[in-house]
């Protein structure tokens, strides 16, 4: 412009830099040499098994799956011969380092059993990181794992999904670039506990307006911040909007950025919450516990749904009643991506064993469903829904190095995680016992108290 003409138009203000992510990970891979394990049967979660196959890892990543791998000169190689390698197991609903042990009310931290509507705190600002069931995870081949709030609430709060490794703190934990979630609870839990104390919601239908009014508010809280940030991309003034802990969770749902982990057991009850995210524009992501998924099987395919779910645990509540061990086989047979997650401290030590449960219980019941597929139950499904399934959760070329070897088939009541990995460190191996981590919690107390 000529020195001294008029400005034709406003110039616009700068671009905002992004703001850096709160609470950062500060996760980092522990270096380890390159590592061959050779002559195991491996079942990759792709819906191949390989035997007498060799799997390649190097600077924390897979390398090379299959039965001609070439295996570099100066590696680390371990006999696999008789035993199984699997991705490292995922748990896509825990409550470790939230509900730690000892369970004492000091450390009671997963539930803000104060509201209905707590989507404002966080389930990594209660995670202790010296749970020592992290260990005993990590013992039964867990590598990654999604820790969520409890199911006191309509709005439980935000989960976080962890790296398996031991830690001072939370951050340390974190999986990098994991997206958020949004724990959701429908169901007795919320209306029992309310309703119990002459508040609402002290019904299904008072449960389903709560999360009405409330997304709601989330879509004119989502609209004030679209038009502030408009006015300001035009270098218009504007003053922003007073920022709202919960609704901003909730807005994040609406936007597609946080995904939604919906506790809910009865059919009827997940069919109406994915008419309310019909409703408000939202996708949930997984419908948690979910024993009656069964009984709407096609819907949830068609929604591309998935179901975290269990093989064993029913009939404790009047909506768990109808809880089969068939569920996860039914599921899977039409499609739908299932996970078999844990929810308590000493499932998670054996998901592999209620896996089995559930396949089993599948083909007693006419549903043919190979290992090969089982497999998926409890590593890429899980990381589908956690979104982290594009860097782990099944062995490939690239892919995180989280690799378990097994003493036997995986499928096995008797079979033991000899040996596991994540991003390719040696983080538990029962030949080396004294190698096995312990928390500062348990320093000083007898082992095998627990």
């Amino acid at each position: 412009m000529p020195l001294g003409a008029a400005p034709t138009e406003t110039p616009a203000l700068p671009a905002k830099a992004a703001a850096p992510a709160p609470y950062p990970s500060t996760y980092r891979a522990r270096p380890e040499p390159d590592t061959a394990i050779v002559n195991a049967s491996i079942l990759t979660a792709t819906g191949t098994r390989i035997d007498n196959g060799t799997i390649l890892m190097a600077q924390g990543r897979i390398v090379a799956v299959g039965r001609d791998v070439a295996v570099p000169a100066g590696a680390r190689t371990i006999d696999g011969t008789g035993k199984w390698v699997t991705p490292g197991i995922i748990d896509s609903h825990s409550h470790l380092g939230v509900f730690p042990a000892p369970g004492v009310d000091g450390h009671a931290d997963g539930n803000e059993n104060i509201d209905p509507y707590t989507a404002h705190v966080w389930a990594e600002h209660s995670v202790w990181p010296q749970d020592p069931v992290f260990t005993k995870a990590r013992a039964g081949g867990v590598t990654s794992l999604l820790v969520l709030p409890g199911s006191a609430n309509l709005f439980g709060g935000r989960g976080v999904t962890l790296r398996n490794v031991p830690a001072v703190t939370v951050q340390q934990m974190k999986f990098p670039g994991a997206p958020a979630t949004l724990k959701m609870a429908c169901g007795e839990n919320p209306k029992g506990r309310y309703g119990s104390r002459g508040r609402a919601p002290a019904t299904r239908m008072g449960n389903v307006a709560g999360f009405r009014r409330s997304w709601i508010d989330a879509a004119e809280y989502a609209r004030k911040w679209d038009a502030y940030e408009r006015k300001r991309a035009k270098g218009e003034p504007a003053e922003a909007p007073k920022r709202d802990l919960g609704l901003e969770t909730l807005a994040g749902v609406l936007k597609g950025e946080i995904l939604v982990q919906n506790h809910c057991y009865r059919a009827d009850e997940m069919a109406v919450m994915l008419d309310v995210g019909h409703e408000f524009g939202y996708r949930t992501t997984a419908f948690h516990h979910a024993v009656e998924a069964y009984k709407i099987a096609d819907l949830l395919a068609t929604e591309q749904t998935c179901v975290a779910t269990w093989a064993t645990r029913w009939g404790f509540k009047m909506e768990a009643f109808d809880g089969i061990e068939e569920n996860g086989a039914i599921l899977a047979s039409h499609g739908v991506c299932v996970a078999i997650h844990s929810d308590e401290q000493r499932l998670i030590q054996r998901l592999n064993v209620e896996a089995a449960v559930a396949l089993a219980a599948g083909r007693r019941a006419g549903i043919a469903i190979a290992q090969e597929e089982a497999i998926k139950w409890i590593t890429l499904n899980p990381a589908r829904i956690m979104g982290i399934a594009d860097r782990t959760g099944s062995l490939e070329p690239g892919k995180l190095a989280d690799v378990v070897l097994w003493s036997r088939n995986p499928f096995s009541v008797y079979a033991v995680a000899e040996k596991v990995f994540i991003e390719g460190a040696l983080v538990h191996d029962t030949e080396s016992p004294g190698s096995i981590y312990r928390s500062d919690f348990e320093v000083g107390q007898p082992v095998g108290v627990e």
